[in-house]
């Protein structure tokens, strides 16, 4: 009896000094890991977890930043909420016997343009992905899957065998010589595709990424349809590789319009979208290996746009290396070179750019559609930002100096607040947020009453007439500013008063990464 009352009374004692050292641990650990979350001054990063707290600005903007893509559909509208539109380009492709009615108009005018259009699938995609929780935090998730889905339904129809690829539905100088609603258009809507014997490397590389990141979105949603996607994207790929060719140059005339300067960033951003949705090794040896060598401008930072996709490779590209440990030849190169992307961003950096706005501090690239730049930058750095805190990385060097995801994700509010109304102007650039934002945008419908029907070109009145826009094209990201902080508010100023569909894109991503905080994802699958 004594020897096991012994036993049990020293039992008791080794349990408890045992949980004291469990403790001891538990609290070293913690401290090692706010420490290394450290770069050495300030607060440590908060560790990431389920969406937090709703910041009710972003949210706000979210909900009408959404709203422009209902107002950019073409087609037979389904649950259509915006009194100035119907029902338009039903008859789009007839006359190759394909139904090209869907879609989306490219800005102000009628055009589908496949090229953008798909790079705003593939950016929507991208944002539905890593912000998807966030999004459907404040109802926006559903909504940003159906307008995905409205333009990857049209690229579908747009690639009727494996070789042919629709790019382009309208003739752009017609079109540009009318100024009426998109319901009443009567014109011809002439089709140009591209195939093997002229061939369109970026814009099938392009569509084969947006069909490759939408097969992730509606994996889990519909999977016969993800599956679809992913064979058109896979086709679309062996198409853009093996018939290498620049649209540009094979079809002169789109170089008025949306003028590629090089094809590599399209094949190296879809191979990395097929990566991601199909595992096969083969994509990631298609990127690393000579092609990589070829095309990714290692250690040279780009601008993520429309035309160039190089940056957003990278950084979608290192998170192979952020979550998968895949670090070795040239995915280490990718992540160098995206770190690099950020520390140009960041205002303070050592290698920071000069690119910005007199006072405002906003990124500033091009007089044309100035904003897409800043937007799409930030964008690019709150992911970053993610990717660091969810791996646990302290911090990016930027020429001796540390900086940490809060930093990153400091300059993406930064560019968000800007275009929201925190600058010199106190204007939003987002139209229908705020009390103050343009009046006269670039865009027909949204300038000609609804109860109005003009033909090709009795409508010019409504181009050049003195009063707003009778119709608030809600969710609009115009051009914006020029690098001086000033903006004039006409219609015929195209250059600043037009948005676009992609524009869309890009703040939509960076709103929904703003919305809340909570970790990346570590797989899309």
């Amino acid at each position: 009896m004594g020897e096991k009352s012994r036993s049990k009374g020293f039992c008791g004692w080794f349990l408890v000094l045992i949980v004291l050292a469990v403790v001891v641990a538990a609290i070293v650990i913690t401290v090692k890991k706010r420490s290394d979350n450290h770069s050495g001054s300030g607060k440590p990063e908060p560790v990431p977890g389920p969406p937090g707290a709703i910041d009710k600005k972003y949210s706000d903007a979210l909900k009408v930043a959404m709203k422009f893509f209902d107002a950019q559909k073409s087609g037979k509208l389904v649950n259509n909420e915006i009194s100035w539109r119907g029902d338009s380009g039903l008859k789009d492709g007839s006359e190759a016997k394909l139904d090209l009615s869907k879609g989306m108009y490219d800005a102000g005018d009628h055009m589908k343009f496949g090229f953008p259009m798909a790079f705003t699938a593939t950016v929507l995609s991208w944002a539905i992905l890593e912000y998807g929780d966030q999004m459907d935090a404040v109802n926006e998730l559903e909504p940003a899957q159906d307008s995905l889905k409205w333009i990857t339904d049209y690229l579908i129809n747009a690639h009727p065998s494996e070789n042919v690829l629709y790019i382009q539905v309208g003739d752009p100088e017609a079109d540009h010589n009318c100024w009426n609603r998109p319901e009443d258009m009567t014109g011809k809507r002439p089709l140009v595709q591209v195939n093997t014997s002229s061939p369109g490397t970026e814009v099938a590389a392009e569509t084969a990424a947006a069909m490759a990141s939408a097969s992730l979105v509606f994996k889990k949603i519909d999977s016969t349809y993800s599956s679809t996607l992913l064979k058109h994207a896979e086709q679309l790929f062996t198409f853009a590789d093996k018939h290498r060719g620049s649209y540009s140059v094979n079809i002169p005339e789109v170089q008025t319009y949306y003028n590629s300067t090089g094809y590599g960033d399209e094949l190296l951003w879809a191979a990395s979208w097929l990566y991601h949705a199909t595992g096969d090794d083969s994509y990631l040896q298609y990127v690393s290996g000579q092609n990589g060598k070829l095309f990714a401008k290692f250690g040279s930072p780009t601008w993520f746009s429309w035309d160039n996709k190089l940056a957003g490779t990278q950084v979608l590209l290192s998170r192979l290396s952020f979550f998968d440990g895949k670090d070795n030849g040239g995915l280490a190169m990718y992540k160098k070179t995206a770190e690099a992307v950020m520390c140009g961003l960041l205002p303070d950096s050592p290698t920071a750019t000069k690119s910005r706005t007199e006072s405002g501090g906003l990124i500033w690239v091009s007089e044309w559609n100035c904003l897409q730049h800043p937007v799409a930058s930030a964008f690019l750095a709150a992911l970053y930002s993610d990717y660091m805190l969810t791996s646990q990385t302290a911090s990016i060097s930027c020429d001796g100096e540390t900086y940490k995801p809060s930093d990153l994700r400091k300059f993406a509010r930064s560019q968000a607040d800007y275009v929201l109304g925190k600058n010199p102007m106190k204007m939003s650039f987002l139209v229908g947020y705020g009390d103050n934002y343009p009046q006269f945008v670039h865009h027909r419908g949204a300038s000609i009453p609804a109860d109005e029907s003009p033909g090709c070109t009795d409508g010019f009145k409504w181009l050049d007439s003195t009063d707003p826009n009778p119709n608030i094209a809600e969710g609009a990201l115009v051009g914006g500013p020029f690098q001086n902080e000033t903006y004039i508010d006409s219609r015929n100023n195209s250059m600043q008063t037009e948005p676009s569909t992609y524009n869309s894109a890009v703040i939509v991503g960076l709103l929904s990464s703003l919305v809340t905080t909570s970790s990346a994802v570590k797989s899309f699958t």
